[in-house]
């Protein structure tokens, strides 16, 4: 996946600490586990042809956290309905206790 500039881009981390760089929108949201108020960070990224080709394919996303704490994550496509997702809906995590 390549890193691409997020639309309402609010800043930059990671390439003062030898990273690329992610630019992230910072936003506010109402989570049905920590309530209204819940400040959120989105990026976006853009597969490339060779992944485009996997993931027709059907293969899936992954995802890597480092270190050993996971924070709740979640993943969508750009124009795709996420409201049942920021409510605590079944799609976030799978129900797999993530």
């Amino acid at each position: 996946m390549d890193i691409t500039m997020i639309d309402g881009c609010t800043r930059i981390i990671g390439a003062s600490q030898g990273y690329l760089g992610l630019p992230l929108r910072d936003e506010v949201l109402t989570c049905a586990v920590n309530g209204p108020g819940t400040p959120a960070m989105v990026s976006a990224w853009r597969p490339t042809p060779e992944e485009l080709a996997l993931l027709n394919a059907g293969e899936p996303v992954l995802l890597r956290v480092l270190g050993v704490g996971h924070p709740p994550v979640m993943l969508w496509v750009e124009g795709a309905s996420v409201e049942a997702e920021e409510a605590g809906g079944s799609k976030v995590g799978g129900g797999l206790g993530a």
